[in-house]
C-alpha cells in the first residue's frame, strides 16, 4: 500500500447532520437508497471512496491512503486517512459523552426501544437479496473469500440484528431486585453503560465482527468510535450509512480511518472508558498496558482439533478439518491450526481425503485465495523451518499458487499442511516455532497414542490463547477428560466438532483471561458492554420507638 496527498477539497454533498443528503445524491446513481457505490464497479478508473464520521458528520482528511486490490495489484479503494494532527474532533466527540452514558435505566430509557427498532429495519433490509448482494460482493472484493463464505457472514449479521428487534435490546438491560433487612429497603442491581467506548476490529470479518460489537455497544447506552481495518474498511463504511438509513442518529457513532499508531494516540487522548480490541496478541497486550486495563480482548487463537479413538464418519471428519483449516484461506481466528490425530485415524484415508479436498480449491472461485497479513515468502520460511524439525514432512501444499496477479505484499499460498512429531512439538527448542500462528491456509498435523493424551493435554495446558476448539469424539469418556482439562472458551465436542463457523446464536470468545471478550449473545453483550451498578433503596420507615444508639 502507499499514500498520495489528495490535491483538492474532498467532494461536495457529504452527509451531514441527517441522511438526507446522501440519499438524495446517492438514490440517483445507485439502485440502493444507501449506498454511496457499486462493488462491482470499483477499479482503478473509478476508484471507491471510504470516509469518516465524527460529531455527526461525513469529513475527509489531508491524507489519501490508496489500497491495492488484493486479486490483481490495481490501486482501487482511496481511504480518507486521518493523521495524528486531525484527531481534535474526535477526542472532543468522544469527551461529550458522560460516564453513564447515552441512555440507562434512570435516563433516555426510550432509546432501548429506538435501537430495537432499528435492528428490526436494519435486519430487514439484510434480508433482502440485493443488499445481501451488494455486501458479499464488497467483502469478497476487499477480503478475499467464496461467495458462500462472504453471504454467510451478511447472513450472521442479519439474524443478529433480527435478535435484538422489539424489546430485545431493553431485556439486556433487566435488573434484579434482593429483599433489605428492613421494611422499605431494597437493592437493585442493574446493567450500566461505560460511556465513551472504542471498537477496534480487524480485516477478516469486514461486516459481522464490527456490526455484532457496535450495535452491543450501542444497545447498552455507550457513544463509540470505530475503527476498522482500513483494508477494508469500505464494508462498514457503506453498513454505517445503512444503519442511518435504518433511523441511527448520526451522531451516535465516530467512524475512524487511521492508521495504528494515529488510533493509539486517539485513545491516550480521548481516554475512553472501555475498548474492545479483536486481532493480534502483540497489539492487545499493548493496548492493556497504555489503557492500564480498561479493555476487553479477543486476540489470536492457535486454535486446536483433537481427534478422538472412536473413528467415524472419515469423509464428514476429513471435510470439516477443510473447512477449518482452510475456510477464508485460513484467515479467521477460529481457524485449525494444530490437529491432534489419535492413532486410530492414522490407518483410514483421513489425510489423502483431506490433502484431496484442499487440491480442490482453487482460486478461480476464492475457495483459496490472497492471504492479506503474511507474505507468500514469509509462510514458505517458517514452512522450512518447521521441515528442520526432525521427522517433521510436508503433507501436502507448500507451494505458491499458480497463474495469479496478487500483489506481492500479499500471501498467495496453496492449503498446507506439515506433520510434526508430538514429541518434537513438546521439545522447549520447537514448541514457540510450531505453535505460531499463521494466519493463512496453513496448518500443524501430529498423531498421538492411546496412552500419550497427557502429552496432548500437556501440549494445550502451554498455549497462550485460549479461543475456539474442536474434541471429535462421541466417547463421554474421553470429552469429560479433554473438556476437564482444558479452557478454550468455544469449544465444540461431538462427531460433529469443528473450530470455525460461530453464528450469532452462542457465545465466541476466549477463556481463561479476564481480560477476554465476547460477541453475539445477551451474556456476551452484557458482559462487554455494560458493568454492575447496585443501587439500594432504604425509604424507612424509621421505627417510631428508636433512639441514637451509643457510638460504634
Amino acid at each position: 500500500m502507499y499514500r498520495v496527498v489528495a490535491s483538492r477539497a474532498f467532494r461536495a454533498g457529504a452527509p451531514q447532520k441527517a441522511f438526507g443528503c446522501w440519499f438524495n445524491l446517492s438514490r440517483s446513481a445507485h439502485t440502493l437508497p444507501f449506498a454511496t457505490l457499486e462493488a462491482d464497479e470499483i477499479s482503478g478508473s473509478k476508484p471507491g471512496e471510504v470516509y469518516n464520521l465524527v460529531q455527526g458528520k461525513w469529513t475527509g482528511s489531508s491524507i489519501w491512503n490508496t489500497l491495492l486490490d488484493p486479486l490483481n495489484g490495481e490501486p482501487f479503494i482511496k481511504i480518507a486517512e486521518v493523521g495524528e494532527k486531525e484527531i481534535q474532533p474526535f477526542v472532543e466527540s468522544l469527551s461529550k459523552c458522560p460516564k453513564h452514558g447515552l441512555h440507562n435505566p434512570f435516563k433516555s430509557p426510550e432509546r432501548y426501544l429506538l435501537y430495537g427498532d432499528i435492528s428490526t429495519k436494519a435486519a430487514h433490509m439484510l434480508s433482502l437479496p440485493k443488499v445481501s448482494n451488494f455486501f458479499t460482493r464488497l467483502i469478497q472484493r476487499v477480503s478475499p473469500k467464496s461467495y458462500q463464505q462472504a453471504l454467510g457472514e451478511v447472513q450472521v449479521t442479519q439474524k443478529f440484528l433480527e435478535n435484538f428487534c422489539g424489546d430485545q435490546v431493553r431485556f439486556l438491560a433487566r435488573s434484579f431486585a434482593v429483599p433489605g433487612n428492613h421494611l422499605g429497603q431494597q437493592s437493585h442491581g442493574y446493567r450500566w453503560p461505560y460511556g465513551p467506548v472504542a471498537i477496534i476490529t480487524p480485516f477478516n470479518f469486514p461486516l459481522e465482527i464490527p456490526v455484532l460489537q457496535l450495535m452491543g455497544a450501542l444497545y447498552m447506552g455507550n457513544k463509540p468510535i470505530l475503527k476498522v481495518d482500513s483494508k477494508v474498511s469500505i464494508v462498514m463504511e457503506q453498513m454505517m450509512r445503512l444503519l442511518h438509513y435504518c433511523g441511527l442518529p448520526v451522531e451516535d457513532v465516530d467512524f475512524i480511518n487511521s492508521d495504528g499508531k494515529t488510533m493509539n494516540k486517539l485513545l491516550m487522548e480521548a481516554n475512553p472508558r472501555m475498548t474492545l480490541f479483536t486481532g493480534s496478541s502483540r497489539v492487545a497486550e499493548k493496548l492493556a498496558v497504555d489503557l492500564k486495563g480498561r479493555v476487553k480482548l479477543e486476540d489470536a487463537g492457535f486454535d486446536w482439533k483433537i481427534l478422538g479413538p472412536d473413528v467415524n464418519e472419515v469423509d464428514y471428519v476429513s471435510w470439516v478439518c477443510d473447512q477449518d483449516a482452510y475456510a477464508c484461506s485460513g484467515q479467521k481466528c477460529s481457524a485449525q491450526s494444530v490437529l491432534f490425530m489419535h492413532e486410530n485415524w492414522s490407518s483410514t484415508s483421513l489425510l489423502s481425503k483431506m490433502k484431496d479436498l484442499a487440491d480442490r480449491r482453487k482460486l478461480e472461485d476464492l475457495t483459496v485465495g490472497p492471504v492479506l497479513t503474511f507474505t507468500t515468502e514469509a509462510m514458505l520460511e517458517h514452512m522450512n523451518k518447521l521441515l528442520k524439525v526432525p521427522g517433521s514432512k510436508l503433507l501436502f501444499g507448500g507451494e505458491e499458487l499458480k497463474n495469479h496477479s496478487i500483489p506481492s505484499i500479499y500471501g498467495a499460498l496453496k492449503p498446507t499442511a506439515i506433520f510434526v512429531p508430538l514429541e518434537e512439538i513438546l521439545k522447549d527448542g520447537n514448541y514457540e516455532l510450531v505453535t505460531r500462528e499463521i494466519f493463512g491456509p496453513f496448518q500443524i498435523v501430529t498423531e498421538y497414542k492411546q496412552d500419550q493424551l497427557p502429552l496432548v493435554l500437556n501440549a494445550l495446558e502451554r498455549m497462550h490463547a485460549h479461543l475456539t476448539a474442536a474434541v471429535v469424539s462421541n466417547d463421554p469418556l474421553f470429552l469429560q477428560e479433554v473438556i476437564g482439562n482444558t479452557v478454550n472458551g468455544t469449544t465444540y465436542a461431538g462427531l460433529r466438532a469443528r473450530t470455525t463457523g460461530a453464528p450469532q446464536n452462542h457465545w465466541f470468545g476466549p477463556s481463561g483471561d479476564p481480560r477476554g471478550a465476547g460477541i453475539g449473545t445477551p451474556e456476551a453483550i452484557k458482559l462487554v458492554w455494560s458493568s454492575h451498578r447496585e443501587i439500594i433503596y432504604d425509604y424507612g420507615p424509621v421505627p417510631g420507638n428508636w433512639e441514637i444508639p451509643p457510638s460504634t
